[in-house]
């Protein structure tokens, strides 16, 4: 999950809605974009243009879900998805698969701001850019 965790001048981003299509589940915190006018699960290294702001599965097309929009300011903290013993604040790194953690893979959108540790779990901070 993708938390957000740090505003600029502490202000917290307005959520606001986005049409999902049918049969689409997300969770809180699951990094989305929007793909053809719907919202799509991001990963590998897809820049998010939202954080899901709740858990949801779309009933029908075009379905509105609540989502917060992603600034690069805003830090948001979530997990590391595997163990990386080489990670480095400043580098960036991919989206894993549910769109919900980071992975040790080089090259994403997730510039790491902080990390509490190197293992699976670990909690790691970071922005998009």
């Amino acid at each position: 999950m993708f938390r957000p965790e740090k505003w600029v001048k502490s202000q917290v981003e307005p959520w606001e809605q986005q049409p999902a299509s049918a049969g689409l589940a997300l969770k809180v915190g699951t990094a989305v974009k929007l793909d053809g006018g719907v919202l799509a699960v991001c990963n590998g290294e897809d820049k998010p243009g939202f954080i899901c702001m709740a858990d949801v599965t779309a009933e029908k097309d075009g379905q509105m879900v609540p989502v917060e929009r992603v600034r690069e300011e805003t830090v948001y903290e979530t997990e590391l998805s595997v163990a990386s013993a080489s990670i480095k604040r400043g580098e960036k790194y991919t989206i894993d698969e549910g769109g919900e953690k980071l992975t040790a893979t080089a090259g994403g959108s997730a510039e790491v701001v902080d990390f509490d540790g190197t293992k699976a779990g670990d909690k790691v901070r970071v922005r998009f850019v």
